[in-house]
């Protein structure tokens, strides 16, 4: 198996290399003739797009902030069977959930990296 820095460090070349590519594509993009033109009629578009959606908003009034409210409440519970599965999972106990047509579900898990301002735990050590 390949060591997890080797990994990171070939993750961050990839990244570079794709930051130079899109920046390049981005530029390219500017050059060409129509480009910007259908840029100024997109923005034109959402502003009435917005406008929209706005006075059907209004006209929905309670409904419309009923949909926001469940919206709201469905990030929460998510967060909450992630916490309650996390625990079940630490305390060795299985998870398996059923909906209404007795569809299993089993909980899946992701590890993400998120940079820190800490010292590694090598240089720590060294110390």
């Amino acid at each position: 198996m390949r060591d997890i820095q080797e990994i990171f460090n070939e993750l961050e070349e990839v990244k570079k290399t794709q930051k130079e590519i899109q920046t390049e594509y981005k530029d390219a993009l500017l050059n060409a003739n129509e480009f910007e033109e259908i840029q100024d009629k997109i923005k034109e578009l959402t502003e009435k797009r917005k406008t929209i959606q706005g006075m059907v908003q209004a006209e929905m009034g309670q409904r419309f902030q009923d949909l926001e409210m469940a919206k709201d409440q469905q990030k929460e519970l998510k967060q909450m069977l992630s916490d309650i599965a996390m625990s079940n999972l630490m305390d060795g106990k299985s998870i398996e959930l059923k909906d209404n047509h007795d569809s299993v579900y089993e909980p899946q898990f992701s590890v993400t990296f998120k940079r820190t301002n800490a010292k590694s735990i090598e240089e720590e050590s060294t110390k």
